[in-house]
């Protein structure tokens, strides 16, 4: 075995232009070097460099930018899905989207970046309403409606927004430890995403933990678990579909054992937002009553109505 640093240590991308802070945190395999959740690209490339010059072709396997994760070339019981684009509708190019949700005839769209995070409406032709501001010092997180209430993470602030779901006028705040991520529900829990390997659930009303499930791919822990929608199947089965931080993979996971059953493979959705390192796919919402979902990303111009289908070869 051919030693290689990129074996070890895990560049976790971001950081924002005026805040670059480094640390290190425990990882399942080894450490990992962590900055802030977007991306700070001269520094992010001169060291991804360095770290990946005596891993050769290897490299492109690891790529947060490609296809399904390596992981998922050799799991057989794992389902490898692509995506049928049926639709593309206008979307809000200076969205950074964190959340995206169906709720009734409307989309709940939640946003971040310091000073510039905020929770709206939106129909499917980009007419917005309801936009609320969070506090211009926090990172806006993943959003959900559950009954008559909306509740809205932010990423490092440990605050949870509870909302009116009509309206989305501020009803209250939450804590909680740790980061905030993804957020989406089922009518008698919360599900949050957090950057690890575990969802936690989450009582709808106070907010309160419930208890955590483990995620895994093949046995092997799924981390980076980012904005989150939650499917009832129509055979009753509990699912949530996850963006993978940094890529084009979306994980189908099963809620009661936390096993990743499923792969979308969402490259061919097209990206035509600025070029920006930050300006990734992220956002992903089921539409009721269909096999349909929307699909879009940080500061996309653009919604997409897609199906996740077979491979065709």
């Amino acid at each position: 075995m051919v030693f290689c640093w990129c074996y070890f240590f895990r560049l976790h991308y971001v950081a924002q232009f005026h805040y670059f802070a480094w640390g290190f945190r425990h990882a399942h395999n080894g450490f990992m070097l962590t900055i802030p959740r977007f991306v700070f690209p001269v520094s992010v490339m001169a060291v991804t460099a360095l770290m990946l010059s005596g891993c050769g072709g290897d490299a492109s396997h690891r790529s947060q930018a490609s296809g399904p994760s390596a992981a998922a070339e050799t799991t057989h019981e794992v389902e490898r899905l692509g995506v049928e684009v049926i639709a593309r509708h206008p979307f809000d190019a200076t969205s950074f989207t964190q959340g995206l949700e169906v709720t009734g005839d409307k989309l709940l769209v939640s946003t971040g970046w310091e000073g510039k995070s905020r929770i709206y409406h939106t129909t499917v032709d980009n007419v917005q309403s309801n936009s609320r501001d969070i506090d211009r010092r926090q990172f806006g997180e993943g959003a959900t409606q559950v009954g008559n209430v909306v509740w809205e993470l932010t990423w490092r602030d440990g605050v949870a927004y509870k909302r009116d779901a009509a309206t989305l006028a501020e009803l209250g705040t939450a804590k909680y430890a740790g980061e905030g991520w993804g957020l989406c529900s089922f009518s008698d829990v919360v599900v949050m995403s957090d950057g690890t390997d575990e969802l936690r659930f989450l009582d709808p009303d106070t907010f309160a933990e419930r208890s955590r499930v483990k995620v895994t791919l093949s046995g092997t822990p799924a981390s980076e678990l980012n904005e989150l929608d939650c499917v009832t199947g129509d055979d009753g089965q509990r699912l949530v579909y996850s963006n993978v931080f940094l890529s084009t993979d979306i994980y189908r996971i099963d809620v009661d054992s936390g096993k990743v059953t499923g792969i979308i493979d969402a490259s061919t959705v097209p990206n035509n937002a600025a070029s920006d390192p930050n300006n990734v796919l992220n956002g992903i919402a089921h539409i009721p009553g269909s096999d349909r979902f929307y699909v879009t990303g940080k500061r996309w111009p653009d919604l997409y109505e897609v199906r996740f289908v077979k491979p065709t070869s």
